[in-house]
């Protein structure tokens, strides 16, 4: 199995990427978002986890990740995870998924975990304007995550900007690959999926 990581900001299009990939590699893909290991929070109101940092590296169960992670590497499935963006809680439906010839792992802190670098044969940094992912951010969280204008711009500056001059630009140092642009560069995904399906992406 290849295990491909795809970092970015958020809105720099790590999502659409790994779709184009998966939709041009031979065999079975699976797409794995970091975004459904939020740690869940059940007995705190939703006004308390409305204000939690979503975009720090804590918020995630990265245990839970790379437990996942090794056990897909290990040809074995997993648990089915699942997310509730408007009320900020895990949905996990629980099925079985996986395993996979290819699985794509996407999320602003994918490379966070050494363990979870030393698990991919190959990590995708996407580098895109910060205003362009924060438009894209924008329109995405009002359209899908039932999220207004204010939310958004409130976040962004409380936390979003902060994490990711902190922490998500510099994940770029442990790529192998910069993508710049977005995800829907078709050219890019030609040329991966090209060295995926004949493995010349798997780690020596």
């Amino acid at each position: 199995m290849l295990l491909i990581g795809i970092c970015g900001a958020s809105g720099s299009g790590k999502s659409t990427l790994a779709r184009e990939i998966a939709q041009r590699v031979e065999g079975q893909a699976l797409i794995l978002a970091q975004d459904v290991y939020y740690q869940d929070h059940p007995d705190m109101p939703f006004e308390e986890r409305e204000k939690l940092n979503y975009d720090e590296p804590a918020i995630f169960e990265h245990d839970q990740v790379f437990s996942d992670l090794s056990a897909l590497k290990n040809g074995q499935a997993i648990s089915r995870k699942g997310y509730d963006y408007a009320q900020h809680r895990r949905q996990d439906p629980g099925t079985p998924m996986g395993p996979a010839d290819v699985v794509l792992f996407e999320g602003i802190h994918a490379f966070y975990d050494p363990r979870v670098r030393e698990l991919c044969d190959f990590k995708i940094f996407m580098r895109v304007d910060p205003d362009i992912c924060l438009l894209r951010r924008a329109q995405r969280d009002i359209e899908k995550r039932g999220r207004t204008i204010e939310g958004i711009a409130r976040q962004y500056l409380a936390t979003v900007k902060p994490m990711y001059d902190k922490y998500v630009r510099n994940y770029i140092d442990y790529a192998d690959i910069i993508v710049a642009g977005g995800g829907k560069n078709a050219r890019i995904a030609d040329v991966l999926a090209f060295y995926i399906n004949r493995g010349g992406l798997k780690a020596e």
